[in-house]
């Protein structure tokens, strides 16, 4: 059975920091290329940033770009997305997800297999 299984969301202060993470199983991680995305009221499903399957090459959205950051344990199979410098517009539910095939251009959430069931930030004074 093909798991993603976020966590670290919370309730975090304006310029604070949270790191989320993502255990997978069920599914051949080293071939598969990972992202984080995010979701809030009004904003629909935003991604956020992507690392290949050696985890050599990362990309991100301009929205994070500087603040987030994303890293990979490949022997464990987790996903981190480091966030700091948070804003409250950074509030929303944050989802990890595979794919197969690796790209830069266009990124849709269409081309994701796998998706975990999402964790919760909050930043709020």
């Amino acid at each position: 059975e093909v798991q993603l299984v976020e966590s670290g969301g919370g309730l975090v202060q304006p310029g604070g920091s949270l790191r989320l993470s993502c255990a997978a199983s069920g599914f051949t991680f080293s071939s598969s290329h990972m992202s984080w995305f995010r979701s809030a009221p009004c904003r629909g499903l935003e991604w956020l940033s992507s690392i290949n399957s050696d985890g050599d090459t990362t990309y991100y959205a301009k929205s994070v770009k500087g603040r987030f950051t994303i890293s990979q344990d490949s022997i464990a199979h987790i996903v981190y997305l480091q966030m700091d410098s948070l804003k409250p517009e950074d509030t929303a539910m944050y989802y990890c997800a595979s794919r197969s095939v690796w790209g830069t251009c266009g990124i849709q959430p269409t081309h994701f297999q796998n998706w975990g069931q999402g964790t919760q930030v909050n930043v709020s004074s």
